[in-house]
């Protein structure tokens, strides 16, 4: 296999597993929403080559469990998609200001939280280690985009047992912490309609795209909120994204589109955020497109708060709350509670210079590893 990942990368001693040179090989195969397979034809060899676990693949996802016969069942999971490249791939290591850094597609978010999963996956549970959980270990794809194509949500639909555990934990990036929860995402369409006309006589028409200047001047104006739930305060956020219309260029237009996306807290409910935008936008159509439900914090969990303290007292600092949308949410509705730990700033997703501090790497193995092992 020409992306194979040579073993020695994978050294389940746990201390010589290479996660910076692992984490490159992952990122320079181009796996943009929609083309994982490679990806995950190269994990899923990795994966059975593991007499210790039993996996299963549905489409370009993977289930990798343990059966060791543990009292309770803790669920890592990441998904291998990434959002498309922008000039930066293939990776490469950078040194600035005495720390070396990773930078490329794909190093935040989130595939060097998949490389510490994925070096865990083959270590933990095979001879000479004793997980104090049986593990279940979750690579999938179509985390990017409408939520109807999730990977992860598909699992639920075609094998919902496979997701059943105790406690999940999310490798997106969080900075080597904690990020409890998560804010809800709502993708809305608002359209305005005119008449088409010749625009030399454009009296004679209705121009669409003018008619959408007072959702810009409401978006504008908007005043995003703060809110606290269970002791971490989402900050939300209503923003146009898109705007599609016009016909040509001598064509007054009769149609235009404004996307608008709301991130809101996991405080209010899908149902209730189509609420609040119908009201911010009276007046105008509203189409939703897509819609998915935060997750609240949680971290009042038993095995939540084992995971915290233990987390913590390596790494220092407090839980933060996640202003993205991530499978914490999808977590929550199947009755697991979840949290977000993973390398990397989440500010950095998505951005042209996407970049990975490698000794987070190393951080969050060590520290996932820890706990893990700890009866």
């Amino acid at each position: 296999m020409d992306n194979a990942i040579d073993p020695a990368l994978l050294d389940p001693s746990g201390e010589g597993a290479d996660l910076v040179a692992l984490t490159r090989i992952l990122c320079d195969i181009p796996s943009v929403s929609g083309d994982e397979r490679a990806l995950a034809d190269t994990i899923e060899a990795v994966l059975r080559a593991c007499p210790h676990l039993d996996v299963l693949r549905d489409g370009d996802a993977l289930v990798a469990r343990t059966h060791l016969g543990r009292d309770r069942r803790v669920v890592v999971a990441g998904h291998i998609d990434t959002v498309p490249i922008a000039d930066n791939l293939p990776t490469r290591l950078v040194e600035q200001d005495g720390t070396t850094e990773l930078w490329g597609r794909g190093t935040v978010d989130m595939l060097g939280g998949v490389a510490v999963a994925l070096a865990l996956a083959v270590e933990l549970g095979a001879p000479g280690t004793a997980p104090a959980h049986d593990l279940t270990w979750i690579f999938y794809d179509h985390e990017e985009v409408d939520s109807a194509l999730n990977g992860l949500g598909r699992l639920a639909r075609n094998h919902p047992e496979l997701l059943r555990g105790d406690f999940a934990i999310l490798g997106e990036p969080s900075n080597a912490g904690i990020e409890g929860g998560c804010n809800g995402t709502m993708r809305v369409e608002v359209r305005t309609h005119g008449v088409a006309a010749h625009s030399a006589r454009a009296w004679t028409g209705e121009n669409a795209i003018h008619a959408v200047a007072p959702v810009l001047t409401r978006l504008a104006a908007y005043a995003p909120r703060e809110v606290e739930v269970d002791g971490l305060v989402y900050r939300e956020g209503l923003n146009a994204v898109r705007i599609d219309g016009g016909i040509a260029g001598n064509v007054i237009p009769d149609a235009c589109t404004v996307e608008v996306n709301y991130r809101f807290a996991p405080s209010r409910s899908v149902a209730g955020a189509e609420a609040h935008l119908r009201e911010v936008f009276e007046g105008f159509e509203v189409l939703v497109t897509d819609a998915a439900g935060g997750a609240r914090p949680g971290l009042d969990d038993p095995l939540a708060a084992q995971f915290v303290q233990s987390v913590l007292a390596t790494t220092g600092g407090a839980p933060a709350p996640k202003y993205g949308w991530t499978d914490v949410a999808r977590f929550a509705e199947l009755g697991v509670p979840a949290v977000n730990f993973g390398p990397g700033d989440p500010l950095l997703a998505h951005k042209d210079d996407e970049h990975l501090p490698v000794a987070q790497l190393a951080q969050c193995r060590d520290a996932l590893r820890a706990w893990l092992l700890d009866d």
